[in-house]
């Protein structure tokens, strides 16, 4: 049995892996205040368990990993909890930019996420994972088959899907 996390360790931990971990659930879920409570949750259940990792990319990669599926877990739960809501003047604005810190955060900006970040967060779960970490987080292709639980030629096939799409989306896009 492993020994339990030290609130030393976890606060090391926190402070490595916070901004990735709200990044890719961000993706997930896009939506900050989901994003923010399942960071939570992630570093919940790394104190719990207490894992024993061989080194940092180890201790990363399971992160990136309890991250996906936490947020899987959470988006499903969404979905079988939908219930419709009648807007009123008192619902928060739904044109309103959800999350500025963290969409561009992505792109080191604090700013409106940019037609960038906006087409990631447009594509499908899977295709924004892989997408996410392969340009963000600067995983290969087999690393990310690892993370995932997927085959190499899967990855490639949805990084490949990902790039039509956004290229469809951000066709006419001005670039400076």
């Amino acid at each position: 049995m492993a020994a339990p996390m030290t609130e030393a360790a976890l606060e090391q931990l926190m402070d490595r892996y916070a901004d990735l971990v709200l990044r890719l659930a961000y993706t997930y879920l896009g939506n900050r205040a989901d994003a923010e409570d399942l960071v939570q949750t992630v570093f919940l259940k790394a104190f719990a368990s207490a894992p024993s990792f061989s080194d940092r990319e180890h201790e990363k990669a399971w992160l990136i990993r309890v991250t996906a599926n936490a947020s899987k877990d959470a988006l499903r739960a969404r979905k079988r909890r939908a219930v419709p809501v009648a807007l009123d003047e008192r619902a928060p604005d739904a044109g309103a930019a959800p999350f500025p810190e963290a969409t561009d955060s992505v792109a080191s900006s604090c700013e409106a996420p940019g037609p960038v970040t906006e087409a990631v967060l447009a594509l499908p779960p899977a295709y924004r994972e892989v997408v996410y970490l392969y340009y963000y987080e600067e995983y290969s292709t087999r690393e990310i088959a690892a993370l995932t639980d997927s085959s190499e030629v899967a990855v490639r096939a949805r990084l490949s899907r990902a790039r039509k799409k956004m290229r469809a989306a951000l066709e006419g896009v001005c670039h400076e």
